[in-house]
């Protein structure tokens, strides 16, 4: 194993311990997980052209190949959308049934080479890391859990050497559901990570249509 994987095993294992002790600092907490200030909102609000995605389909046609061969074997799920890559990460053999933030090492490695891919390509790939979770138990903790497994994602593109400013994390707790939470099967599709990929300039844009106050899904349910 590599050095740089130790490392992040170790600095991975180090943020679950921190987490698993006194109860968090809300403030401190959502200063870290939104990192936009009122101002920059505002001027979004105000002038939704700022937020315009740029489709460019040639840095997808580029990209999409490149990251399949990383992640080849990762079990993750790779979605092309029209302005972006959507990398999906179930939590089920992901990170540790005890220590729910907690990476299992079995993903540091495509996690790495997906980080190093986005670090190094030429037009500065910007990343978007969601941390979702199911219904079932109470929503702060739903929340707070989903808020530490993108924190861990995101901890690997750093160590990756990957710029923050090209990133940003959020948990969004059970707000966004793939599927009706009336079933186990259900339940664990919601339990995800989500990493969106596109070009640094469209940044903005990611951030207003995957970031703004979720919607209540619809969704159908699974029994009869």
């Amino acid at each position: 194993m590599s050095h740089k994987l130790v490392l992040a095993m170790v600095l991975v294992m180090l943020g679950g311990c921190a987490h698993s002790g006194a109860a968090p600092d809300k403030s401190a907490t959502a200063k870290r997980w939104w990192p936009f200030d009122n101002a920059s909102a505002s001027k979004i609000a105000a002038n939704p052209t700022l937020a315009a995605p740029k489709y460019n389909q040639k840095w997808l046609d580029d990209y999409e190949p490149r990251l399949r061969e990383a992640l080849q074997g990762s079990g993750f799920d790779l979605e092309r959308r029209e302005d972006v890559l959507l990398v999906t990460m179930p939590v089920e053999g992901s990170f540790n049934p005890d220590r729910p933030q907690l990476l299992l090492p079995a993903k540091l490695g495509p996690l790495t080479r997906m980080a190093k891919l986005a670090e190094q390509d030429p037009q500065g790939a910007a990343v978007l890391i969601l941390g979702h979770a199911d219904s079932s138990g109470k929503l702060e903790l739903n929340r707070r859990i989903s808020e530490q497994r993108a924190q861990a994602v995101g901890g690997i593109f750093r160590l990756s050497g990957f710029e923050r400013d090209r990133m940003r994390l959020k948990g969004v707790g059970s707000d966004m559901p793939r599927a009706a939470n009336d079933s186990p099967e259900g339940r664990a599709l919601n339990r995800r990570v989500e990493i969106l990929l596109a070009p640094k300039a469209n940044l903005v844009a990611l951030l207003q249509q995957y970031l703004r106050p979720p919607i209540p899904a619809k969704l159908a349910s699974s029994k009869p």
